[in-house]
């Protein structure tokens, strides 16, 4: 069949590597994709959130499936509008529906699923501008570090930590009356901080069952022992060593059944990836959040992880088959590790000539942030490539990651050197 990929990021690229291993793959098509996607697919200058524009080039070109890759168009109801329009009805849209999609659209609605539903999450409450000084009284009630979530999507920026209670509301007047992340932040989520272990469990749903994915841990932060800004991810690894039968018992039954049989008591139309972003205290694990999405770095060690066939796995959430699957999965290690513009997350250039592609052995590179020019790949985003290898462990696979990183070069290019370092 012919499918449509929307994103142009390193999950993107790792999906499209994946899924153009399927014999049931006939051609992919990636809007807008990126030099990596162009490279084994077929890239379309098209917006993922261009509704019109993907309307029209769907039926032009016959797609039998669209995968959605970030959370925009989802949040904006992508799914809707193929299940409301007749003659786009018959294909399916893998990912959530928009009232599924508010889950990371608004923090506010995630926090009160997870508070209905009974699962675990840390205590907190929501503010707007009119009630930032109930917000401030609010941090005095709290413990430091004090956690501040901007309300909507900002690019996996809009979370502050702030340990000084005078600063705490100072950003807090920042983000509301400010509008430090725009729209994002016209409300502000005030939860207590949870000290502990983070981990990201991924799971893809039907609506009504269900497949736990590999377990990932990734590294937001830019500076070396998780220091200085966050940042969209600077490496990630599969499966996440302290995560023991024990605990995954822990999160499948207190966090993943509930919030799957919550979508169906509320209703909530749900084929799709649920990333359930969770803090491990004292072995007891908790939601810090919900992503409607795979996460990025993440999807670049979990999907090199999955034997079974991935549109087949698609297909199978699309007919609500999910049950009958069987998901296979590599025993072996992967570990990616994001290269980086120099100034990322901050002010950073672009159009940067990256060589050594053709260097690397041993790893798969996926583009993150970059484009053609010409002939040359050049860097076209903060976050630029990201090197994935497996490895018996994962100091056996961060090693090889390391090793190809070496080989590649654009100027002011950046990378963490430490990546796995809590795990060791």
């Amino acid at each position: 069949m012919t499918i449509l990929l929307l994103g142009s990021g390193g999950r993107e690229h790792a999906f499209a590597w994946k899924m153009i291993q399927s014999p049931l793959c006939e051609k992919l098509f990636v809007a807008p994709g990126n030099a990596g996607t162009a490279a084994i697919a077929t890239n379309v200058a098209m917006s993922p959130t261009d509704f019109e524009a993907i309307k029209a080039f769907v039926i032009k070109e016959n797609v039998k499936m669209v995968v959605v890759g970030p959370e925009d168009p989802l949040v904006k109801g992508i799914y809707d509008y193929f299940k409301n329009d007749e003659s786009l009805q018959h294909i399916p849209v893998i990912g959530p529906s928009k009232l599924g999609a508010q889950l990371e659209g608004s923090k506010e609605f995630a926090k009160e699923f997870l508070m209905k539903h009974n699962i675990p999450t840390a205590a907190y409450d929501s503010f707007t501008a009119a009630t930032v000084e109930k917000g401030c009284t609010f941090l005095e009630t709290l413990q430091p570090p004090y956690v501040l979530k901007a309300d909507g999507l900002a690019a996996g920026k809009g979370v502050l930590i702030i340990q000084d209670l005078e600063e705490a509301k100072t950003e807090l007047r920042n983000m509301l009356v400010h509008e430090k992340f725009g729209a994002a932040s016209s409300k502000v989520v005030i939860e207590e901080f949870l000290d502990g272990i983070e981990l990201s469990c991924f799971v893809l749903t039907d609506g009504k069952s269900y497949k736990i994915l590999p377990t990932a841990k990734d590294y937001k932060r830019i500076g070396e022992g998780d220091t200085g800004l966050n940042t969209g991810g600077m490496g990630a690894v599969s499966p996440v060593p302290y995560v023991d039968a024990v605990l995954m018992e822990k999160i499948e039954t207190r966090i993943v059944k509930p919030t799957i049989e919550g979508f169906q008591k509320d209703g909530i139309e749900y084929k799709g990836f649920v990333f359930i972003g969770l803090i491990n205290v004292k072995n007891e694990p908790i939601v810090i959040e919900y992503n409607v999405r795979m996460g990025d770095p993440e999807t670049e060690v979990v999907v090199p992880r999955l034997k079974s066939d991935l549109v087949e796995l698609f297909q199978s959430v699309a007919d609500q088959k999910l049950d009958t699957f069987e998901l296979e999965v590599d025993p072996r290690s992967a570990t990616t590790i994001m290269v980086v513009s120099g100034g990322y997350p901050e002010d950073f250039d672009k159009g940067k000539v990256i060589t050594g592609l053709e260097n690397i052995t041993d790893s798969i590179v996926f583009h993150a942030g970059t484009k053609l020019d010409g002939d040359k790949v050049v860097s076209n985003g903060g976050r630029v490539l990201t090197v994935t290898s497996y490895g018996d462990d994962f100091q056996q696979a961060i090693k090889k990651s390391y090793q190809n990183i070496d080989k590649l070069n654009f100027d002011k290019m950046y990378f963490r050197k430490d990546i796995g370092f809590d795990l060791l």
